[in-house]
Order: C-alpha cells, then sequence, then structure tokens
C-alpha cells in the first residue's frame, strides 16, 4: 500500500452536493480530492427538476446561460381529475394555474437533466497540480477521526479514510475535513455507524422517459393526471419530444414486480379515453416511497454528511438534487474561509444547524405533499380536485426552493429593528433580487447580478438620495466606519474587496449626483491591473428601456432613513442595521472572522 495521499478537502461522490463544495473550493483556491466509484462523470441523472433557488445558485456562479439555453422551461401547470359526467370513466381538466408564484424569483423553473447540471459544474472547477482532483473509478471503504486533536487545529489531519481502485489496489487518504457526498446508500454514514430514521411506505412508482404518440392536448406541460385508476405527473423534459411520467402503481404492487409493460399498460388506463403509446422509452425504474434522514451529520467537525447521504424522500416536489446541492453550497464556502484563514473553525457547527433543520423541514413536507398523491388517501379524506390544485399551488414557494429560513447563529443575527428597517428583507433567508441601474453605465440590472459568488461577505448599503446633503455627509461618515472594519479582516496582500465586499444603492436621481461624489469605499482599486472599481454602486432610478425597478420599495426600505444588509456569501440575509449603526458590523464580523490588523 502506497504512502497516504494528503489533501486538505477530500469530497466523496461526484454528485450535485460534491461538486457545488467543490466549486466553492475551486472559486476559494483550496486543494481538494474527489473520489468517484464511477468510471467517469454521470452520464445518465434521475433528477432532473432545477428550482428557481437553484438556478439563482448557477447565476451566481456566473453559468446560468448554458442553463437556461438548453432546458425546458416550466411555466403552467394543467390540473386533470376524473370526469364524473363521462361513463367511461375518463379525465377532464380541472383548471390550469402559473407554475411560479408571481415576485419569487427573477428566474424560471427549469428541467435538464442532471448529468448536464453536473458536466456545468464539472467545467468551471479549477483542476490540476496543487488544486481539484478528480478520482474515478475509486470506491471508498471506511473512515476514521482521530478524535485526541483538537476540533479548530489546521495544522492537523485528523481524517483518514481508506479506498480501493478498479485494479483492487488499497489508497489510504488523509483529510483536514470529509465530506459524505455519496448517495442514499453512503459509505461513509454507515462506517460512522450513524443510522437513517424515519419510514417508508408501501406506495410504488415508477419513473419513465418516454416519447409519446398521444393526443393529450397537455403533453408538454407540467401536468398532474388524477383519475379513478390511479395518478400520474407530467414533466416535459429539454427538448422538444421527450416527456417524463411519474406513474402511481395499484396498492400491493411490489417494486421487484414492476417492468416496462405495466408500467406503459398502467399509463393508458390513466390517460383514457386518450390515447397514449410509446414509440421509444429511453429510461424507467420503480421504487417505494421513503421520508428518512440521518441521526447525526457531522463528525467532531471534520466529517459531514450531504444529499441523500442524510435524507431521502420522493422525487415528486423535486427536491432531491436540488436540495442536495444546496447542502453543497452551504459548507463549500464555509470550508473555504476557513482553510484560508479567514475564518474561524467554529462555523462549520452553523452547516448542521442550517442544513438538519432544512432536511426535516423537506422530509415533513414531503409527507404531506406525497399523501396529496395517493388516491387511496384523497378517497378516504374527502380531498377535491380543486383542493387537491389549491394544496398544490400553495406549495409553489417552498417547492421553488423560496422558503428555506436559516435559525440565528454567529452568522446570522437577528436584530430587533430589522423590519423596521427593511420590510421585505428576513434575516435567515435568501437575499431576493430587485431591478436597478448601475451608476457607471446606466445598465439595468438584478442587484443580485453585481453580488456573484466569490466567497466575499456582501455589505449593501442603502443610503438614500445623494443629491441631499444630508444623506451624502452621513454616507461619508459610514463610509469611513466600513472602511476601517473591512480592513480589519482584509490580508494586506489581498484585494480590498476580497473578504468583504460592499455595494451601495441609493435613490432619487441618478443624474443629479456625479460620480466623485461616490466615497471612494465603493469604487475600491482591484484586480490584475489595480483600476478603480466602478461595478459596485447602483441606483434606484429609471432605466431607459426596462422601466424603473423601485427596488427601495420592493425591499421595503426608506430612502430617508436607509439601512445595511449584511449578505452571506451563499446570498442568505446575515444581518440588518441602520446606517448609523455601521460600527456594529466589527463586533459582528469578530464573531467569525480572523482580524488581521
Amino acid at each position: 500500500m502506497t504512502p497516504d495521499i494528503h489533501t486538505p478537502v477530500l469530497i466523496v461522490g461526484s454528485g450535485s452536493a460534491g461538486l457545488c463544495a467543490a466549486l466553492w473550493l475551486s472559486r476559494l483556491q483550496i486543494p481538494y480530492t474527489v473520489l468517484e466509484r464511477r468510471d467517469g462523470p454521470l452520464q445518465i441523472g434521475q433528477a432532473d427538476g432545477v428550482q428557481t433557488r437553484t438556478v439563482e445558485i448557477f447565476d451566481s456562479f456566473g453559468i446560468a446561460e448554458p442553463l437556461l439555453k438548453e432546458a425546458y422551461h416550466v411555466l403552467e401547470v394543467a390540473f386533470w381529475a376524473p370526469d364524473s359526467e363521462n361513463q367511461q370513466n375518463g379525465i377532464k381538466r380541472v383548471r390550469y394555474e402559473p407554475d411560479r408564484e408571481e415576485g419569487v424569483s427573477h428566474q424560471p423553473h427549469v428541467i435538464l437533466n442532471q448529468a448536464r447540471l453536473n458536466a456545468l459544474m464539472l467545467g468551471q472547477l479549477d483542476l490540476g497540480e496543487g488544486k481539484g482532483k478528480i478520482e474515478y473509478g475509486i470506491e471508498v471503504k471506511n473512515v476514521e477521526v482521530d478524535e485526541t486533536v483538537k476540533e479548530g487545529d489546521l495544522d492537523a489531519w485528523p481524517v483518514r479514510v481508506d479506498a480501493m481502485d478498479r485494479d483492487g489496489n488499497l489508497r489510504g487518504y488523509r483529510a483536514k475535513y470529509v465530506l459524505g457526498c455519496d448517495g442514499a446508500h453512503s459509505i461513509i454514514r454507515k462506517s460512522l455507524g450513524y443510522k437513517m430514521i424515519g419510514d417508508s411506505s408501501d406506495a410504488v412508482w415508477g419513473v419513465m422517459d418516454i416519447y409519446p404518440r398521444t393526443n393529450f392536448p397537455d403533453i408538454r406541460k407540467k401536468a398532474v393526471v388524477n383519475s379513478s385508476v390511479g395518478n400520474i405527473l407530467i414533466i416535459p423534459r429539454e427538448g422538444d419530444e421527450m416527456v417524463r411520467f411519474y406513474t402511481e402503481l395499484p396498492a400491493g404492487t411490489k417494486v421487484s414486480d414492476v417492468t416496462l409493460e405495466r408500467l406503459q399498460d398502467h399509463a393508458r388506463k390513466v390517460f383514457a379515453p386518450y390515447e397514449m403509446e410509446f414509440a421509444d422509452t429511453f429510461w424507467w425504474s420503480a421504487y417505494s416511497i421513503g421520508q428518512r434522514r440521518a441521526d447525526y451529520f457531522q463528525k467532531n467537525l471534520r466529517v459531514f454528511l450531504t444529499g441523500d447521504a442524510c435524507h431521502t424522500h420522493s422525487p415528486k416536489a423535486g427536491q432531491g438534487m436540488n436540495v442536495s446541492l444546496q447542502d453543497g453550497h452551504n459548507i463549500g464556502w464555509k470550508l473555504g474561509m476557513i482553510l484560508k484563514g479567514l475564518a474561524k473553525p467554529e462555523i462549520l457547527s452553523t452547516y448542521v444547524l442550517e442544513r438538519e433543520k432544512t432536511a426535516t423541514e423537506l422530509i415533513d413536507f414531503d409527507r404531506g405533499f406525497t399523501k396529496l398523491f395517493n388516491t387511496k388517501y384523497r378517497q378516504e379524506h374527502g380531498v377535491t380536485p380543486e383542493h387537491f390544485a389549491e394544496q398544490f399551488v400553495k406549495a409553489g414557494r417552498y417547492t421553488a426552493g423560496q422558503a428555506v429560513h436559516y435559525d440565528p447563529s454567529a452568522v446570522t443575527v437577528l436584530g430587533e429593528k430589522d423590519k423596521e428597517l427593511v420590510a421585505n428583507i428576513t434575516v435567515g433567508m435568501r437575499f431576493q433580487t430587485a431591478q436597478v441601474v448601475r451608476f457607471a453605465d446606466a445598465k439595468a440590472m438584478q442587484l443580485v447580478n453585481g453580488m456573484p459568488a466569490t466567497g466575499a461577505w456582501y455589505v449593501v448599503v442603502f443610503a438614500g438620495d445623494l443629491s441631499e446633503k444630508k444623506s451624502a455627509e452621513r454616507l461619508k461618515t459610514i463610509s469611513q466606519t466600513l472602511d476601517y472594519v473591512v480592513k480589519r479582516f482584509t490580508p494586506s496582500e489581498s484585494d480590498p474587496d476580497s473578504v468583504i465586499d460592499r455595494v451601495l444603492v441609493i435613490s432619487g436621481d441618478r443624474k443629479k449626483v456625479q460620480q466623485e461624489e461616490i466615497p471612494e469605499f465603493f469604487t475600491p482599486v482591484t484586480g490584475k491591473w489595480k483600476l478603480k472599481n466602478l461595478m459596485k454602486v447602483f441606483s434606484d432610478d429609471k432605466s431607459y428601456n426596462s422601466g424603473h425597478g423601485h427596488a427601495y420599495e420592493a425591499y421595503g426600505v426608506s430612502p430617508q432613513d436607509g439601512a445595511i444588509v449584511v449578505v452571506r456569501p451563499d446570498q442568505y440575509v446575515a444581518k440588518i442595521c441602520q446606517l448609523e449603526e455601521a460600527s456594529s458590523l466589527k463586533e459582528y464580523f469578530d464573531g467569525f472572522l480572523i482580524a488581521t490588523k
């Protein structure tokens, strides 16, 4: 056996969670190794629904454009129910509803195969010697944690992982941190002795990607078909031809007894009197529904479980791949900041606090959501087609990934006056966006597009109308305070916006404000050429071609009073304070960042 291979972060599994964590580590220039038992990247993924929140994440990493170009965009949902007036037990359309609640996100809900999503992330990884590495054909055998090592000791390599390559050769790895992203049958979880708790139902569902020959009118729309013989959820796939069917099978069905022919025969009965034939089947499977979560999500704040390794549920709400990816999105930047020497290791406890709660809420939601699809449950509880549609629509914000709300912690701090200052922004939830006009070039854009995922925190300053002397003088004072706070946590050799970045949003007529009136704090000198960065100042003003975003109104901020909103690297709101309380940010950041001055 060769000597142990040392890697700061070892990621077991190259699914959505592992790749998203690796993407953060690449952005923050932290070396890592991904171990994958498959012989190469994922070729055919079972998941395909991409929540608006996940699209926002891809946008923050700069990879939303190919996703949106290639994907099927879900715009409308059709609800079908038994036709009581038809003696042949047929079905009829009950109603149409928009797929996405108005205002829930500026991004759409789309459908794209998981393999392609993974490929987009893989294309962004910085791989090479001393950087990131992906090793395929490696099967992990076990993980051990040296419990004598102090929790925050970054000089130690306390985690050992044993693995075997495709030729049967044993390998040993030493890491500072290990992420178990290896799915529902996680070797990492089992090796730690952790169990999945919860239950599985007796309901069996089939899923198939098919090319249908049909006269069913809503075959290219997301549709929920409830008939007297069962239920089918239709998800159109990318391109113009393939469609996915999620099919409820009759009570008493065993997964082992399900065949493709049986799935197709059952689908024909559900769609009657419409014709449904199958030109080809690209992929199919059958499964029983289970809602379970791991009893523990971490070991000594050195080994962490993500994705299906710590939570499983039904696929009908399109949560699995998305929640898994967001697990990796949550922990990746935290590990990166710690290993760069910028943040204290204690912030890793917030991964468990935040994502364990998210997993528990997901499973509770999935139990209720799954019951709505169960024919027997609806019959026993008198669930009408109208009630089903109403509940489906009501769950829209959750299924879009926009209902996640993190509890208070060292990095997420509530204040008594939060809602007075910013009525429509909630600490612990993702920072929503609004249209603004970039001051330097009059470009209308979404504010979050001025806050890319670099690993930095964002201090968003709503300063009001700078053409008013009082607001302008106030901003000068605040800028001096913020400059001191930011310099305290920024290494001298780094760009001034690399740890804590800044965004200024002013109100009023931008043409009444001159560039030289903007404090230099908001136009730092950055980059290879050490140029003044003019991309951080925005105005809530009318644009030339896209109207007025009314950002202050959308956020619920008073132009007279203004506010400061601190946004985490993962776009969640961390803290809100008055402009005059800018000095309080020193104490806030002292709680988890490492002062360099």
